[in-house]
């Protein structure tokens, strides 16, 4: 059985995690199969977003596979870790915006996957948090990291030390999720997303996520040389020129990608 799925349509990428038996830990295995399924879609131009998923109703990620882990040694541990930072950060250089659908629970490694996403989408019923204070270790796939540039270090430290979860509508007020809505209408809504991402000129979007991305990474004089070298590699494309075609006739551009 695969421990990730992969479906594409109407140019969305939607991964699963087929885990929901053991609440969609992330094994050393389902790693590797998360790293294949990100390295495939990287190279897919037909892909515009990407969405991502635990499978059931109860988890998105409890993160670790713990089970997995009390079998494991010191130094396999260590192998397990930086592959999931590997992979966590492979997720987040996707080209295409990444879209969370945070369909239940996602504490620890899981709540990593979900921050490195570009948008957090979550069920109003669940809860996350980054837990791992409370097992006697730290976020070590990026959490202690993508957590503070969101949300700022103080706050950031405060949920992390106390390994406190949260409700969907304290996660929305700490800014880590962009909305909460009832479960039955999370992939509606995320689908909602996608489309509107997807209806926009796709060099552009690519573009855009890349000069913030690497702009917030660096200081401000930097930041702005980012942006513009992001600008003109949209100038020569047949997008641009469609919208401008488009805006002149009244009519809905269709970009090519191009």
């Amino acid at each position: 059985m695969s421990l990730i799925l992969i479906t594409k349509e109407n140019r969305t990428a939607l991964i699963t995690i087929n885990r929901p038996d053991v609440l969609n830990c992330l094994s050393y295995q389902t790693l590797l199969e998360l790293e294949e399924a990100v390295g495939e879609i990287r190279i897919d131009h037909s892909i515009r977003t990407v969405i991502v998923r635990g499978a059931g109703e109860k988890s998105f990620s409890a993160g670790a596979d713990l089970k997995e882990r009390r079998s494991l040694t010191d130094e396999q541990v260590k192998r397990n870790l930086l592959k999931m930072g590997e992979v966590l950060t492979s997720l987040e250089q996707l080209p295409q915006p990444v879209i969370a659908a945070i369909n239940g629970f996602a504490f620890g490694g899981g709540l990593e996957l979900a921050l490195a996403c570009d948008f957090r989408i979550m069920a109003a019923h669940t809860q996350i948090g980054l837990t791992e204070t409370s097992l006697g270790i730290i976020p070590g796939a990026g959490g202690t990291q993508r957590l503070p540039r969101l949300i700022g270090a103080s706050k950031a430290l405060e949920l992390i030390v106390k390994a406190k979860k949260l409700s969907a509508e304290e996660a929305l007020s700490y800014g880590i999720v962009n909305e909460a809505v009832p479960a039955e209408k999370l992939m509606v809504t995320c689908q909602i997303w996608a489309e509107a991402i997807t209806g926009n000129a796709p060099i552009a979007v690519q573009q855009a996520k890349f000069a913030v991305s690497n702009g917030m990474n660096t200081n401000l004089q930097t930041g702005l040389q980012i942006e513009r070298k992001a600008y003109e590699i949209t100038i020569p494309t047949e997008d641009r020129l469609e919208a401008l075609h488009a805006f002149s006739e009244k009519r809905k551009p269709e970009f090519k990608g191009r």
